[in-house]
């Protein structure tokens, strides 16, 4: 009789206990997950991942050896909207590999969050520009190895494009439609983004 009021009195309180430790479980995590946002921030001076797919904001581009105006130039950008991948951040600049496997520096106000892809260059065959994301849907146009294509968004398996061409060498028509994901360098495989 004795031992069953002992249990009744102390049931309660480990069911207080319990609920304590939740609510520090729970605790810890709201206050955890802010600092390692914190901790990866301060690791990437802009707190976006790295590696990331991003282009060129403007022409012409000097490309260094190293993350300052006082490293040597590789090679110069003469041109602008170039797919590159961010691999690594110093301070205010960005280590980017481009579509050949190259890489240099780049200050940061030189890079563009804007999603441009290139045609895959081992391609042989035109790449479908199609007007729906599935295979067998009508072709709007056909992109040839190495075309550079502005992307809206990708699902994991295609990616919306919008291209401009010119008709006639004088207007500029635009279309837009869907690429397969896995024809095209400037996203990852799986990838999505809108």
């Amino acid at each position: 009789m004795l031992l069953n009021w002992h249990v009744e009195k102390i049931r309660p309180q480990l069911k207080i206990i319990k609920l304590m430790q939740a609510f520090v479980v729970a605790l810890f995590a709201v206050f955890l997950l802010p600092i390692s946002a914190f901790a990866q921030a301060k690791t990437n001076p802009s707190g976006l991942e790295v590696p990331r797919f991003s282009s060129t904001r403007s022409k012409p581009i000097n490309v260094r050896v190293g993350p300052g105006k006082k490293y040597k130039i590789s090679w110069i950008y003469v041109k602008s909207a170039i797919p590159i991948e961010v691999i690594q951040e110093f301070d205010v600049w960005r280590k980017i590999r481009d579509v050949e496997g190259e890489e240099g520096w780049i200050h940061q106000s030189l890079v563009s969050s804007a999603r441009i892809a290139q045609i895959k260059s081992n391609i042989v065959a035109p790449v479908a520009l199609l007007s729906m994301p599935e295979t067998g849907a009508k072709i709007l146009a056909n992109l040839n190895a190495d075309y550079q294509v502005p992307l809206k968004s990708c699902d994991g398996e295609w990616c919306e494009a919008k291209i401009t061409y010119k008709v006639d060498g004088q207007r500029e028509k635009t279309l837009s439609g869907y690429i397969s994901q896995s024809s095209i360098w400037g996203v990852y495989e799986n990838e999505k983004f809108d």
